[in-house]
């Protein structure tokens, strides 16, 4: 994609609110709309991931969203549990999501809840990278 000088100079100015309002946890998120090719990656080994959102809705509800693409065999962390509720929506490849001991394997267009405090852990059982999308919700999302 090209970017002439005059589209980056008009994109800019609302880039960097979105960014600087996504900072700050307590400062209600702006609208935007981003392509995916501008996020920001930032590589864990072999995973990826690209924060998208991060701070209040309009109506005051915490909400962090980000992308993480995980290579096969990997997670992105040891299992876990924390305040905040979180969906995962798939987009490619395989997950092994494991809720509170329980396991289940999903694939593209499938989704998973995780409500707070319940231990939870995902890994890539497949032979192809796996991409997804996490919505967290709720106190210190």
């Amino acid at each position: 994609m090209d970017l002439s000088r005059r589209t980056l100079c008009i994109a800019l100015p609302g880039l960097a609110a979105t960014l600087a309002s996504a900072a700050a946890n307590d400062q209600v998120i702006a609208s935007f709309a981003t392509p995916f090719d501008r996020l920001t990656a930032k590589q864990n080994g072999p995973n990826t991931s690209r924060a998208i959102l991060n701070g209040k809705t309009a109506s005051g509800c915490q909400m962090e969203v980000h992308e993480t693409t995980l290579a096969p065999g990997s997670s992105p962390h040891p299992p876990h549990h924390h305040a905040h509720d979180e969906m995962f929506l798939m987009s490619k490849g395989s997950l092994e999501v494991t809720i509170a001991g329980k396991t289940t394997v999903i694939g593209p267009g499938s989704a998973a809840y995780v409500h707070s405090n319940e231990e939870h852990g995902v890994r890539n059982p497949g032979t192809v990278d796996a991409q997804y999308f996490v919505v967290a919700t709720g106190s210190e999302a």
